[in-house]
């Protein structure tokens, strides 16, 4: 598939005033959630809601995140999902289960997020 960027601005869910933009944000299939800088989730206000969650790193090691609920927005399209307390030398990225929640979907050929359409019921 390739990799690309995105930007994307994150948002205190209480706030919304109080968000920042995020350039280059790693759109990632294979990670179920979206990892963001601890820094800024503070810096916003988004609270550490679970604590010593663990994920298995893509390089096999095991490790241990805080998550909170969050906006994401990337363009018209925005959804509230849990965000992971990303640690220095992690990598910001933008999850499955969030582009699920955007209702986005990627295109492999052109780099960039579509729309996905209408969305199944029932």
């Amino acid at each position: 598939m390739g990799t690309f960027r995105v930007g994307c601005r994150i948002e205190n869910v209480g706030d919304r005033t109080r968000g920042a933009r995020i350039a280059g944000v790693l759109v990632d299939t294979g990670s179920e959630r979206t990892w963001i800088a601890e820094e800024t989730l503070q810096r916003i206000g988004v609270a550490e809601e679970k604590k010593d969650v663990p994920f298995i790193m893509a390089n096999g090691q095991q490790v241990t995140r805080s998550m909170g609920f969050a906006v994401i927005r990337v363009d018209q399209f925005f959804t509230v999902d849990e965000v992971v307390f990303a640690r220095k030398g992690d990598l910001a990225l933008l999850g499955a289960r969030t582009l699920e929640g955007l209702n986005l979907l990627v295109d492999s050929t052109r780099k960039k997020l579509v729309g996905a359409g209408p969305q199944p019921a029932a």
